[in-house]
Parts: C-alpha cells; structure tokens; sequence
C-alpha cells in the first residue's frame, strides 16, 4: 500500500464473466429473467451470440463516488492486502517470480506506476502484481459474496496447470464450508480486512491469484469528482465456469446483475442503466469475443504483456464533452498523472469542429450521461482489443472502431 500517493488511492477490481449456456440473465432487481429485444441495428453481437455473463453490481444511491453505478466488483486497498503474514498463506510460491503469476514482458520504465513501484521499499515483501489480486479477491468477497480461492492443498497443482497449460480450465468457485460458516467469515472481512487472513489460515485456502489476468489501469479523471474521489486501479479479469452464487451485501452494494456485454450495453443506452466510461469500454472490448473460452485463452495469453495507464482528460466543447485517452490527437503531451493540477479543457469549437480537425482518434464523446459513441483509429498496444466496431463505422482490423 503506498501511503505516499497524496492524490491517488490505489484500488483493484475484477471483470467476472461465467458461462451460462442456455441460462437466462439475472437481474435481481426484476427477481426474474430477463428477457431483451433483438438489438438490430446496434452493432452490437445479439445476446444469443454469447456463453456468458459480466458480474455487475450497482453502488449505493448514498455512496458519495458514482451513486447509484454499476460496477465491476472493488474497491480500495487496504494495507492488509500487503501484510507479511500472507507470506505463510503464500509459502509454496514465496521462491516464484510473483508467487507464480510470472513476468510481465514489458519494459519495467513503461509500466504503470500501480504495478512498477518497488513495494519492498515501502516496507513490503508481498509485490503489487499479488497484492492487488488479493484486494480484488477480498473486495469481491465482501460484496457479492464470491469468494475466488482454492484449498490450499490443490493450490500448487492449480496454479501449475494455469501457467502451463495450452488450454488451462475454466474457474471454479471451491465450496469450503457451509453457508452459515461463509456468512459469519463476510462480516468480519467487511469489519476488519484483516480477518481475510485469518480466513485464509482457518479455512486452510489460498486466494486464488492465478485465475485473474491483467486487463489494464484505470485512472480517475481530475476535476470530476473532486480531490478526495481519485483512484488508481488495477483492472484484471477472471473467467468461471459457472454462475456462482451471488449476494449484495446491502450496504455499499444495492443490488448485483449477471447479463451479456451487449445487453448491459443496450440497458446502458436505453437508459435503464448507468455505467462509468471504463465498464462502457471493456464491455465494448468483450464484444469482439462472445465465446468464453475465446475470452478466456485471450486474456490468458495477452495478460503477460502488460498493459498501459490511462489518465482520461475532459474536453468540454460547445455541444458535448469528450474524455480523451492517449494516444488521441488532443491528449496532453505531458498529462499530470501525479494529480496535483485539475487537466480539464474548455473549446467554444463543435464536435464537428473538433473530429475535421484530428486525424488520430482515442476519444469517448458524450451527448449525454447515457449517449456516448468511442471513436478510434489508434493501434492498441500491448495485444490489446479496441471496443467493437459497428459494421457501418469501421472494423477491428483496420484499427477503426465507434461504439
């Protein structure tokens, strides 16, 4: 935990997606399945066309970050997640390059700060690539009642068969203990995050650190949300098997939802749902890969690659606003990804104006909270997807996509 960031709290969350196949979407807000349109002309693959659901969970209409969201489970670490005493939990793999998760291939001076920082010298022996996997596994926990861990038993032979294999299985959810039993362990987790460990020790199990790859690193813009509201988060995905068994935890968390990248889409625009611009982007990125064990290989392989920081900028302009990313023609030269300086932008030029004059696109504009098009043309680095790409605007491979 780097308690020298001022601007920035570190965080970490998980894309879970589940196969279904021939299950109806979940959406406890409803108690019922839910049954969508076809989407005709929204570019979009149908809800049929996919073997599995996203996890999405709606934040509290009282949370004072993104009330009343969905969002993929999260949230702050905590200086527990870099405790020496998960050296022990850890102890088959203290010897492995990041307790067996392996070495990321890209250049240590390109990585994110998130992942780069030396935390031996900030007084901890458990490095960022496994601390914040552990944050995503106790966040999640806490919040829908997931709890993605292997007996400790098995967990040398599991991890062994993910790193290796050319076709590593699919997640399973481990039953440890009876539901009471699982119960009682959340609420104390959500008092204290330290009793994660003594979960670990008790039930004798492992976070299972290896099921989750990197996806990327998110950014909290400045100016939006004021300065106490500014998250660095690690971005990673997990693909399961099945649906497990899912539960709000009523607090900071109203309601969950297991349904297609399209659907939530779909929902999203149709103004049923709200998500923030990063859900709104990988779902668009998911869309490319409909079938889980494709997502599945894809996320696999490419995770050792690494994955780049993004610091989105606001652009106000007379008729929307734009939040840029790098590589975009408009984005800062020099972005302040330390925080100290507010880097919205102000234009009296149209949207029109502003796409005749660009020629290099990364770019989320927003007509509304719920109209929002992602316009791009850059080559994603890393072996990264760019969102899908409707049919009419252009396609993946010419590196041109609108969602």
């Amino acid at each position: 935990m780097n308690t020298a960031l001022k601007h920035w709290k570190e965080a970490a969350t998980v894309i879970f997606v589940a196969g279904t196949r021939h299950r109806a979407a979940v959406d406890i807000t409803k108690r019922s399945p839910v049954i969508s349109p076809s989407y005709g002309k929204s570019g979009w693959p149908h809800k049929s066309a996919f073997d599995y659901e996203v996890l999405l969970l709606k934040r509290s209409g009282k949370s004072g970050f993104m009330p009343n969201a969905y969002v993929f489970p999260g949230g702050l670490v905590d200086s527990s997640d870099f405790s020496s005493d998960w050296l022990d939990i850890f102890k088959c793999f203290r010897h492995s390059p990041n307790f067996g998760l392996g070495v990321v291939k890209q250049p240590p001076h390109t990585r994110p700060a998130l992942f780069a920082t030396d935390r031996a010298s900030l007084g901890s022996p458990i490095p960022g690539d496994v601390a914040f996997r552990i944050c995503a596994v106790r966040e999640t926990f806490e919040e829908s009642g997931i709890l993605l861990v292997l007996p400790t038993r098995e967990a040398s032979a599991s991890a062994h068969s993910l790193r290796s294999s050319d076709a590593p299985p699919l997640t399973r959810i481990a039953r440890l203990c009876d539901a009471g039993e699982l119960a009682k362990w959340r609420l104390l987790v959500n008092e204290n995050p330290f009793n994660f460990i003594q979960m670990c020790k008790e039930l004798d199990c492992v976070p299972n650190i290896w099921a989750m790859h990197e996806w990327g690193n998110w950014l909290t813009p400045t100016g939006i949300y004021g300065k106490e509201r500014r998250y660095d988060t690690a971005f990673f995905i997990c693909c399961l098997q099945d649906v497990p068994h899912t539960m709000q935890d009523e607090k900071e968390i109203e309601h969950y939802k297991w349904s297609t990248p399209s659907e939530i889409l779909h929902s999203y625009q149709a103004r049923e749902i709200w998500i923030a611009p990063p859900q709104f982007y990988d779902l668009g990125r998911m869309c490319h890969l409909p079938q889980l064990r494709d997502l599945h290989s894809f996320s696999r392989s490419r995770a050792l690659e690494g994955c780049e920081q993004w610091l989105p900028v606001r652009l106000v302009s007379s008729d929307c606003y734009i939040s840029l990313l790098p590589g975009d023609d408009k984005y800062p030269d020099n972005p302040d990804c330390l925080g100290l300086n507010d880097m919205n932008m102000v234009t009296e030029k149209t949207l029109e104006e502003l796409q005749q004059e660009s020629s290099v696109f990364h770019r989320i504009v927003f007509q509304s909270l719920h109209e929002a098009t992602i316009h791009v043309n850059i080559m994603p680095k890393y072996k990264h997807l760019l969102p899908f790409a409707n049919s009419s605007w252009g396609s993946q491979a010419d590196h041109k996509s609108h969602l």
